[in-house]
């Protein structure tokens, strides 16, 4: 999985699944743009363990779901470190709640974060790589894209779009050499599940087949296999991480 002379952007990279995308790709020798919200500190961390690896690191503080916003990151990474290979748009958010009471601030937030933010940044970056004609996008959607989950009505309508937005740039950017997939974790150990009571994650380790949580480490190893020359022949597919959870 060796990506020598490869530039990745990933966004949401300070914390969770992001980070351990970032680390996992940059000891495959990338050089690594962090696209993170607000957390400074987190983001300096991160870059600090990349150039540690030896690689170069490029923190961007940046609002994914705004687009001119996108547009000015996309153009600092390329000017700072000459190309982006790679794509891996993990930036996400939760505002959990029932239908029957979510407010339309927290639908919209949610939508233009996880979804509108992957169309910003895969919008400005296509027209490099197919001038390159080469590429790999990989999108981070979840499996409550997939089978839906009681109180996400908004996350779940994000991920879901995210995967029809997958098989669509994969059909029109396939011709220029180009992939475009998409990793749908389960329950993950991160800053969203640490929230959860140990009653709900003990649960959750019931129901699935592999009784344990996933990791963010399990989800940045397949990102960094779907980024990979091993997988060149494999595109608009949606791998699912998730110990079993939906099949």
């Amino acid at each position: 999985m060796e990506h020598q002379t490869r530039v990745a952007l990933v966004t949401g990279a300070s914390r969770g699944i992001g980070r351990a995308v970032a680390l996992e790709l940059a000891q495959n020798g990338c050089d690594i743009a962090l696209i993170y919200a607000g957390n400074d500190e987190a983001a300096k961390s991160v870059t600090a363990e990349i150039e540690a690896l030896g690689r170069k690191a490029l923190p961007l503080r940046c609002d994914v779901s705004d687009f001119a916003a996108a547009k000015e990151a996309v153009t600092a990474v390329i000017a700072a470190l000459g190309q982006v290979d790679i794509l891996v748009n993990n930036a996400g958010i939760t505002r959990d709640g029932l239908v029957a009471m979510m407010s339309e601030a927290n639908f919209d937030a949610v939508m233009d974060t996880n979804l509108k933010g992957a169309f910003n940044f895969i919008r400005h970056l296509c027209g490099h790589m197919m001038k390159r004609r080469s590429g790999r996008i990989v999108n981070v959607t979840s499996i409550s894209g997939m089978m839906g989950n009681a109180g996400q009505a908004n996350y779940s309508s994000a991920k879901a779009g995210l995967i029809g937005l997958t098989k669509s740039v994969a059909k029109e950017l396939a011709p220029r050499g180009i992939t475009c997939n998409a990793v749908a974790p389960g329950f993950i150990a991160s800053d969203m599940t640490a929230a959860l009571s140990d009653a709900v994650v003990e649960e959750a380790k019931k129901a699935i087949p592999l009784k344990r949580l996933g990791t963010p480490e399990d989800i940045a190893k397949s990102v960094a296999f779907l980024c990979s020359d091993a997988a060149s022949y494999i595109t608009g597919e949606v791998l699912k991480i998730d110990g079993g959870l939906y099949i």
